[in-house]
């Protein structure tokens, strides 16, 4: 594994735990992390249903938070981590924030705004587009959300 490979799988790795963090409150598991200069400037989790309110998404709230410590809405120097691929809804704020560089763990075959079903990321009708998309496979990004819907199923 090359050095490039074992950043995002070092902060894949984090932002998974912010997941299972959430999945132990019975919320979506997902996690975020924003880093600024290449340290963490804020995380995320998904609380939509402490919260109830759709705007609650892991993204969502690591977006706000790194605006609030910037004070700036524009995000250009900071990186994104995230366990799912950010929907159309998350994906509107990356591109309001005009982020550099975004990495995702799982797809989302049935909502995924970046590769999966939009690529609104790299939309050049879009006056910005996020340079630098990638995404970090990762089968325990996958498994924690397989493992929560099912025990979901089940109950």
């Amino acid at each position: 594994m090359n050095e490039l490979d074992q950043n995002h799988f070092k902060w894949i790795k984090k932002a998974l735990r912010l997941a299972h963090w959430a999945a132990q409150r019975d919320e979506v598991p997902v996690g975020a992390i924003i880093l600024y200069k290449g340290r963490v400037l804020s995380v995320g989790l998904n609380k939509k249903e402490g919260l109830q309110s759709p705007l609650a998404h892991a993204e969502m709230i690591a977006i706000e938070r790194a605006s609030k410590k910037l004070k700036s809405w524009r995000l250009e120097e900071c990186e994104l981590y995230v366990t799912l691929e950010p929907c159309i809804m998350c994906s509107g704020a990356i591109l309001q924030s005009r982020f550099k560089k975004v990495i995702f763990g799982a797809l989302d075959p049935k909502g995924g705004g970046v590769q999966s079903c939009y690529q609104l990321l790299q939309d050049g009708r879009l006056n910005h587009r996020v340079l630098d998309v990638t995404h970090w496979p990762s089968e325990e990004c996958g498994q924690v959300l397989s493992d929560f819907f099912k025990k979901k199923r089940i109950k």
